[in-house]
């Protein structure tokens, strides 16, 4: 035995590894944004787990790695979560224990060309189910999807308009796949090189053949960021900062006017006021203005957070209330038995109420007259999930706004990691894409996932003006959906198909026995006497 294999006998040692091996990739999101690091990010732990001894320490490595790469993207939360941070990496953590049973299945020993060509296919498809299920809003939704670390390369944003992120996701772990073939098994490199090759070519023929948006005119979009040193606790002090920034804007030919999630915490129905004093800001700067309502409704009982429009003459009765609140930061699940997390860190002393279906709104007096520019909000948490802008550009949305805040971890990679997921958003959808924030950072993303104008960072406090192309047309993402999940869900129960047809067929061979062997040929030697003799 090698040394480095009886090293590695050790479980214990196993687990110091696994870990950190999984949290490797973290180094590819924002803020490092090393994206070049995820084609290589994974090979550390899928060498660590073909190289154990059992299916059951395979799995073992993968939840351990796992539970290391949840804790690693979601790093931010410690602050805040405390020890509950490292409870939920853990259990969501155990969802990649089936993903490295599944590696060392197609992968360990000495796999054969075959293996390794179904590893390219098999392997990724674990890994983008462990995605899909991990994205459910009430296990924490799809932050630190694999693909979103690519959000920044122009070629990866072309496949994204095709098979949106899950596409990336699969394409990045099945380079890790073949590089790790090409380091630790040497006669089966023909298929990963087979499969790099392939990777290559549909990122080409994504960047030829995909459709681009259809691109009408511009419009003048403003964003409006108080800042930390606003008051954030504070809402009277922070609407008068947002009301002195946008005051500002007059004279500025600006058609929309954007705030950041709760810029407003007073329901305005309930103060016509604070109504008013907004009207009269969209009056002076001859533009509607998106604010982002968080208080206790007055038309129904619980808190909302509300996208609403506010024109000239006060607001127009286009309303979004959120729908994908963010656990234990907006509800706490389960309350009555998780209810004690509140005393742990931040999380929600009173759950935030649920909207019921998206909604596209019409900007009045637009630069192609009035009523022409659809926009599509979402509020915070909601740019993370792709199924949400990808119904607002099917409903007709022009542009897409997501107001947030991440005000409370601002000196963390949060803010980074979540302006950079619009450009993913605007790539899927061929949608340019606003990212306001209260506290940064903001940003603007064109309908191709590439930047617009200044990005707004955590230390400022001002107002920006982006030139916005209103995009239409629709991107095969948008017209097609999730296909390349249901296409790992198919290539995983065509795999699992195949092994319950190959166990079966042992199971009969084993309770048929061996066949009796045949009776040997009789020479004439061995012929009997005859009769009489």
């Amino acid at each position: 035995m090698r040394t480095a294999d009886r090293w590695l006998a050790s479980r214990w040692r196993r687990g110091v590894l696994a870990v950190p091996a999984g949290a490797l990739p973290m180094f590819a999101f924002p803020a490092p944004s090393l994206w070049w690091f995820a084609y290589v990010a994974l090979v550390p732990w899928i060498l660590l787990i073909r190289s154990a001894p059992t299916a059951r320490r395979a799995a073992y490595d993968g939840w351990l790695g796992g539970s290391g790469f949840m804790l690693a993207v979601h790093h931010w939360l410690l602050p805040n979560l405390h020890v509950f941070t490292f409870v939920l990496a853990a259990l969501l953590g155990a969802l990649w224990a089936p993903w490295g049973a599944l590696v060392r299945r197609f992968l360990g020993g000495a796999p054969s060309a075959g293996r390794v060509t179904a590893a390219l296919v098999v392997v990724p498809s674990g890994w983008l189910t462990v995605e899909l299920v991990r994205s459910w809003e009430r296990l924490g939704g799809p932050w630190g999807l694999l693909g979103s670390s690519q959000w920044q390369v122009e070629p990866a944003l072309r496949l994204a308009s095709v098979g949106g992120v899950w596409l990336l996701s699969f394409l990045v772990v099945a380079v890790n796949v073949a590089v790790a073939v090409l380091v630790a098994v040497r006669p089966a490199r023909v298929p990963a090189v087979a499969g790099l090759v392939a990777t290559a070519a549909a990122a080409s023929a994504a960047w030829v053949g995909a459709p681009r948006p259809a691109v009408d005119g511009l419009v003048r979009v403003a964003v409006v960021q108080p800042g930390a040193a606003a008051g954030i606790g504070s809402p009277g002090k922070r609407l008068a900062r947002e009301e002195a920034l946008t005051r500002g804007l007059a004279g500025r030919d600006v058609d929309l006017i954007v705030w950041g999630e709760s810029s407003v915490g007073f329901d305005l129905a309930d103060r016509p006021d604070l109504a008013d004093r907004i009207a009269a800001l969209s009056r002076a700067t001859g533009a509607d203005v998106l604010v982002n309502v968080d208080a206790r409704r007055a038309d129904r009982p619980g808190i909302y957070k509300s996208s609403v429009l506010v024109g000239p003459d006060g607001p127009t009765g286009d309303r979004y209330d959120k729908m994908r609140l963010v656990p234990f930061g907006e509800y706490v699940p389960a309350r009555s038995v998780l209810g004690w997390a509140t005393s742990v860190g931040e999380a929600a002393g009173e759950d935030r109420r649920r909207g019921t279906r998206q909604v596209v709104m019409d900007v009045a007096d637009g630069p192609r007259g009035s009523g022409s520019l659809r926009i599509g909000p979402m509020v915070c948490f909601e740019s993370a999930f792709p199924d949400m802008s990808r119904q607002l550009a099917a409903n007709g949305a022009e542009v897409l706004i997501a107001q947030s805040a991440t005000s409370t971890f601002q000196r963390s990679w949060a803010p980074e990691q979540h302006a950079s997921l619009a450009a993913l958003r605007a790539a899927e959808t061929g949608r340019p894409m606003v990212h306001a924030t209260l506290t940064g950072v903001s940003a603007v993303y064109g309908p191709d996932g590439e930047r617009i104008g200044p990005r707004l960072g955590t230390d400022a406090s001002t107002r920006a003006v982006y030139e916005v192309p209103p995009a239409s047309g629709v991107t095969p993402y948008v017209r097609l959906g999730d296909w390349p999940v249901y296409a790992a869900l198919l290539a995983l129960a065509v795999t699992g198909a195949a092994g319950a047809v190959r166990t079966v067929r042992a199971v009969r061979l084993r309770r048929a026995g061996p066949e009796p062997p045949a009776p040997p040929a009789r020479t004439d030697r061995e012929s009997p006497a005859r009769p009489g003799r």
